[in-house]
């Protein structure tokens, strides 16, 4: 025997040890996926009309009156097929003014409209760059993966910051 080396092999880690992290890996990744998932599936809802337009009415809306939950005007159609309309609802957010006028499109069978363009679609992806930024924090602290976190952090935050330029 060398002296240098130890009579016996250090102790290895209970197995028991090994499956509670493992299950906590797989519990934190679950978690993540899933906030990833509810924020895609919370943008969607609105994003779908924004970004695919074909077949869609697409128009402007000059904002006449707001209330406190939403804004409504008359409906100036630019796409082909579209009618005009005396009164279209927009969901009022920090960035919908009375006497503005907003390019929008609206929702199938109805008088529902979302903004279009950059800003649109920026802000239709809001509540997914929310989520990116919680599941940032669950994949630091519960995957231990601090780079992965950074990514979803800062992707995050860029999502956000260019929504609220642009809108």
């Amino acid at each position: 025997m060398i002296p240098a080396m130890p009579a016996h092999a250090p102790p290895s880690r209970p197995a028991s040890v090994a499956v509670l992290r493992f299950g906590r890996f797989t519990l934190m990744g679950v978690v993540a996926v899933l906030i990833l998932i509810a924020g895609v599936w919370a943008s969607w809802g609105t994003a779908q009309h924004v970004m695919l337009t074909k077949g869609r009415e697409r128009g402007t809306v000059d904002v006449v009156r707001c209330g406190a939950e939403t804004c409504w005007g008359r409906f100036a159609p630019v796409s082909a097929g579209a009618q005009p309309r005396s009164r279209v609802v927009l969901e009022r957010s920090v960035a919908v003014e009375r006497g503005r006028t907003y390019a929008v499109v609206l929702k199938p069978g109805g008088a529902e409209a979302v903004r279009s363009g950059p800003a649109g679609v920026l802000y239709a992806w809001v509540p997914l760059g929310g989520a990116l930024l919680l599941a940032s924090v669950v994949v630091a602290g519960g995957l231990l993966r601090t780079r992965a976190a950074w990514v979803l952090a800062l992707s995050g935050v860029a999502l956000l910051t260019a929504a609220f330029v642009t809108v």
